[in-house]
């Protein structure tokens, strides 16, 4: 199941990440997971939320570079190798993991991948096939 995310490139400024952040919190926009990287001069802000359009709208009318796109989220044990064991099922199938990041669930005891693959087709049916679980936007905003 693929699983909308948006990506936010922004300045690499003080105080440009919470001025971003802040348009999301004041529209009663929650954030379920991130991930932020950052060269010298940008970052690149991604987030699932619990409402993309609203996000993606009130973003770009503040002038933000703002781009939604699919990934799909893993769940898998809370333990060491679990990343591994999925990282190795998509290598078997010749998929390129453009990029990943994760948390854990409330219960700490389950732990959500999410990945931007090269295939996404071919890459939930490679992780269907090894009994996977592959999560829904709703299964990912709920945990």
């Amino acid at each position: 199941m693929k699983i909308k995310q948006i990506s936010l490139f922004l300045e690499n400024t003080s105080g440009r990440l919470v001025d971003a952040l802040s348009l999301v919190s004041e529209a009663n926009i929650n954030i379920r997971a991130l991930s932020l990287s950052d060269t010298s001069d940008f970052g690149i802000l991604r987030l699932i939320v619990n409402d993309v359009d609203k996000a993606h709208q009130i973003l770009t009318e503040k002038h933000y570079t703002v781009l939604k796109s699919d990934v799909i989220a893993v769940e898998v044990e809370d333990r060491p190798g679990a990343l591994v064991d999925i990282l190795k099922i998509l290598k078997g199938a010749e998929i390129n993991v453009e990029y990943t990041y994760a948390f854990v669930e409330r219960s700490a005891d389950r732990a959500i991948l999410v990945f931007r693959i090269d295939d996404m087709e071919k890459g939930i049916q490679a992780l269907n096939a090894e009994g996977v679980t592959l999560l829904s936007s709703e299964e990912v905003l709920s945990r």
